[in-house]
């Protein structure tokens, strides 16, 4: 189970980190829009926020690859915790985006699921 949570807590930090792609660097891009469903105009004028946003998936991506590298240098605590900081905020910044705009249900699914499914994995993982 930890090898499973491992690798979707990997997973899901490499999603973030696309998303970071999208917001820091591509946001006034067509693809960017299409994804995110935006203008130019809009997309122009929201540029500041979403490259900070951006950033925020990048450091939660970065603190889980970090930790997932701790646990296979044989430092597992501080590895398990880096992968649980980083996916459980990935996951319940999803939650928040579910209650908080209903209507972007399936971002807030491909944002939050696997890192979900990652840290159970993880934890019963650990637990047995």
């Amino acid at each position: 189970m930890i090898v499973v949570g491992l690798v979707l807590t990997g997973i899901a930090a490499a999603i973030h980190v696309f998303i970071f792609y999208l917001e820091s660097l591509a946001w006034t891009s067509e693809r960017a829009r299409g994804v995110f469903g935006t203008t130019a105009p809009q997309a122009e004028a929201t540029k500041e926020m979403a490259f900070n946003q951006g950033f925020y998936n990048l450091f939660l991506a970065l603190s889980v690859f970090l930790g997932i590298a701790l646990y296979a240098a044989g430092h597992v605590a501080v590895g398990a915790t880096l992968v649980f900081v980083g996916a459980g905020s990935m996951a319940a910044a999803a939650l928040v985006l579910l209650l908080s705009s209903p209507d972007k249900r399936g971002a807030a699914l491909k944002q939050g699921v696997i890192p979900a499914l990652g840290v159970l994995a993880l934890a019963l993982g650990l637990a047995l």
